[in-house]
This record gives C-alpha cells, structure tokens and sequence, in this order.
C-alpha cells in the first residue's frame, strides 16, 4: 500500500484483529523517493525489514512495538530499532521539565494548544517551536 500523507515515517506496519490482515505501507512514491535520495539504498531497504519485523510481531503476537521481541531481530536483519527520519517536520513540541522533544509534521490540536497536553514521558509542560529547517 502507498500512502499519500506519510510525512515523518518511510514505512508503517497495521493489523486489523478481526480479520488478521497485516499491512505493510510504504510512504507515498514522491516521499519514498526522497527517501531513497537522501540516505540511499541501504537505509530505505533496512525500512523495508523494520516493518517486516512489525508484520512478524502482529502475526506471532497480534501486537507490535520496539521492545525485547523487535530487537531480537535487528541485527540478523541488519535493520535498526527507530528509522531516519526523512522529512523535516514543521513544528518541535518541548518539554520544559525534561527537555524532550517531539516532531510535529501537522499543525494539530497539541501544536495549536500544548497548554492542554503535558509531556507523555514526565508530565511536564509543554512549548511548541517552528522547526527552522
């Protein structure tokens, strides 16, 4: 599947429970060509088996995430835990308590008003600055 709207990611991985369908989406052509530009064949096929590992997680498990069962895999798969981003995002959400930061890719309800959300990892605060990319 080729989305048109992936803006931060080259690759996502779904599972749909009620049928166990697992899906495999890649960004958009023009996304995944600027991908495959900027850091190469070896970078957007190690994507490519990041997500296979998700699509193995979902159909041993019937859930995916980057914890024990996905690095197990990474190494024999010579793939990473957390792929390049590949598009600068427009927005940086900060947290004023831990410093954390958050690409924002779309000017969402948490960019547009961080006053009501608080930092997932400390329940800090949160500031949003453009991104200057």
């Amino acid at each position: 599947m080729i989305s048109t709207r992936a803006q931060r990611t080259a690759g996502a991985t779904k599972y749909d429970p009620a049928n166990g369908e697992i899906t495999i989406s890649l960004a958009s052509i023009s996304l995944a060509w600027d991908a495959f530009e900027q850091h190469g064949w070896e970078q957007f096929s190690s994507t490519v088996r990041h997500e296979l590992i998700h699509a193995w997680q979902y159909h041993e498990f019937g859930e995916a995430d980057h914890g024990r069962t996905f690095d197990r895999w990474t190494d024999m798969l010579n793939t990473t835990q957390h792929c390049e981003r590949f598009k600068s995002p427009n927005w940086w959400l900060i947290c004023e308590e831990c410093g954390g930061q958050l690409p924002r890719f779309q000017r969402s309800k948490v960019v547009k008003q961080p006053e009501n959300y608080s930092c997932g990892d400390c329940g800090g605060s949160l500031r949003v600055e453009e991104a200057t990319e």
